[in-house]
C-alpha cells in the first residue's frame, strides 16, 4: 500500500476521477440526519457538483479508491501502461474522509469508483466495504454513489445495492466494436451481465414492497436511485445515431436512470489511433438534449435522427427545432386546443411550460402575453403556434427560418 499521506492521495485520486461523468445525486430518497438517526444527509447545498432535476446542487466526494488498474483500455488515463501517479486509499480512509468533510459541510455524500486491481471480485468487495462501514458502523445517512465493476459476483452487486443510493456500470464506448478495439479486456456480455444484476435485484425490492407476505415489515431498499452509465464520444467511429440507438436499448433494457455522455478527452502518451483533439463540446451538449427528448418528450430515435446527415446531430440548432423544420406540416398548434403531446413537440416549450399552459387554459383563452408569462422562449415559438391574437401566416415556411435561430459561424466556433 502506498506510503502517501492520506491528503496526497486525495490529491491524486480525486483528480483521476474527474473522467468519470456519471455522477448524480438525483432521485434519492430524503433522510434525517437528526436526533439518533444518523449522520449525513442528502438535502441543502454544499468537492463535486451535481444536480438533481428540481434544480438543487448537491455537493459529493468524488474519488478513485484508486488508480492501480490490471486493464489497459487505451482511452483511460489510468490504464496499466499509463506513466501516471499511482495512489491507493483503504476502505478505513475514505470512511475517515467522507465523514470529516461531511461534518465541515463540505459534501453531502461520496461518488466513489476504483481502477481494477487483483480482480473485479476483490476490487468490488473494497467499495462495498466502504459503504458498509458509512452505513453500519457510523449510521452515516448521506448520499452513496457506488460505481459497479463489471464481471463482479452477483452476490456483491446485491450487497451494494442495499448500502448505496444509486449504483452505475460504464458501458464505456457506444458500440461493441469500439470496445473491442480500444478495451478488449473488457466484454459487452460482462457489462450487460452486471448492469441486469442491478435491474434484478431494484425489480426484487419493487415486488418485495408490494408483496402482502411481508405484512408490515419494511423491505430492503436497494439503489433508490436507480442505476446509469457513462458512454465516451468522440474516442471510437460511433456517430450520435449508434450512441442514442445504444442508450435507447439500455434505457428500455435496464431501466437506467441517466446514461451520461463525455466527451472523448485526450489523453498523455495515446495510441495513434485515439483523436488528437476532443471532439465539440456541442456534440456532448446536442447528445443530451436528444436524450431529454427521449426521455420526457414521447420522441423516438428515428424522428431525431431525421434529416440528419451522416447520422450526426446537427450542432448549429437543438434536436427539437431541427426535427420541427423537417415537419413543417404539424405546424402551427393553437396552444389553446393541442394535447400535451403534441404541445411538447413545440421548439421553445420544455415540459414546466407545457403544464403550465395546460393548467392556465382551463381558466380561459390564452393570448401571446400570456404565453409570455408562461415561458422565456416566446421568439422561438412564435413560429410553430397559434394564440388567441397571433397566427404566424407565412413565417411557418419562411425559407429562412433556421437563419432565425442558428448562430453566427464566428459564434458556433467559439462553442465547438
Amino acid at each position: 500500500m502506498s506510503a502517501k499521506p492520506i491528503l496526497e492521495k486525495l490529491a491524486v485520486l480525486a483528480d483521476a476521477a474527474k473522467y468519470d461523468a456519471s455522477c448524480a445525486s438525483s432521485g434519492t430518497v430524503k433522510r434525517d440526519s437528526t436526533g439518533t438517526k444518523g449522520i449525513g444527509s442528502t438535502e441543502g447545498m454544499g468537492i463535486c457538483h451535481s444536480y438533481a432535476p428540481d434544480g438543487r446542487c448537491i455537493s459529493l466526494l468524488k474519488i478513485l479508491l484508486t488508480n492501480f488498474c490490471i486493464y489497459d483500455c487505451r482511452f483511460c488515463i489510468n490504464r496499466a501502461s499509463s506513466n501516471v501517479e499511482r495512489a491507493r486509499f483503504s476502505p478505513q480512509e475514505v470512511v475517515r474522509l467522507t465523514l470529516d468533510f461531511y461534518k465541515r459541510n463540505y459534501i453531502e455524500g461520496l461518488f466513489l469508483s476504483s481502477g481494477i486491481i487483483r480482480s473485479e471480485d476483490y476490487t468490488m468487495e473494497q467499495l462495498v466495504e466502504v459503504a458498509r462501514i458509512l452505513r453500519e458502523e457510523h449510521r452515516f445517512q448521506g448520499y452513496i454513489h457506488l460505481k459497479t465493476i463489471a464481471g463482479a459476483d452477483p452476490g456483491l452487486i446485491a450487497l451494494a445495492g442495499l448500502y448505496a443510493d444509486r449504483l452505475s456500470t460504464n458501458v464505456e464506448l457506444p458500440t461493441e466494436a469500439g470496445l473491442s478495439s480500444f478495451a478488449p479486456e473488457k466484454k459487452p456480455e460482462t457489462i450487460r451481465k452486471t448492469m441486469a444484476s442491478v435491474r434484478v435485484g431494484a425489480d426484487d425490492a419493487i415486488e418485495a414492497a408490494k408483496s402482502r407476505l411481508i405484512g408490515k415489515a419494511k423491505p430492503p431498499r436497494f439503489a433508490p436511485a436507480g442505476q446509469s452509465t457513462q458512454m465516451i464520444v468522440g474516442a471510437d467511429a460511433a456517430r450520435d445515431d449508434d450512441i442514442l440507438k445504444t442508450a435507447t436499448n439500455l434505457y428500455s433494457g435496464y431501466q437506467l436512470r441517466r446514461v451520461y455522455y463525455s466527451a472523448y478527452s485526450p489523453i498523455p502518451d495515446a495510441s495513434r489511433d485515439l483523436p488528437p483533439v476532443r471532439p465539440p463540446l456541442m456534440r456532448e451538449h446536442r447528445l443530451y438534449q436528444a436524450d431529454w427528448l427521449l426521455r420526457f418528450y414521447g420522441f423516438e430515435r428515428a424522428e431525431i435522427m431525421e434529416g440528419a446527415s451522416g447520422g450526426m446531430l446537427d450542432l448549429a440548432i437543438d434536436p427539437k427545432l431541427a426535427w420541427a423544420l423537417q415537419r413543417r406540416e404539424a405546424f402551427p398548434v393553437d396552444i389553446n386546443r393541442a394535447p400535451r403531446e403534441l404541445l411538447l413537440r413545440v421548439p421553445g416549450l420544455g415540459t414546466r411550460a407545457v403544464d403550465r399552459i395546460v393548467a392556465a387554459r382551463r381558466l380561459g383563452k390564452l393570448r401571446l402575453g400570456d404565453l409570455a408569462k408562461l415561458t422565456a422562449s416566446v421568439k422561438k415559438v412564435l413560429p410553430f403556434i397559434i394564440a388567441l391574437d397571433w397566427r404566424p401566416g407565412k413565417l411557418t415556411d419562411s425559407a429562412d427560418l433556421r437563419a432565425r435561430f442558428a448562430p453566427p459561424a464566428e459564434q458556433l466556433a467559439l462553442a465547438l
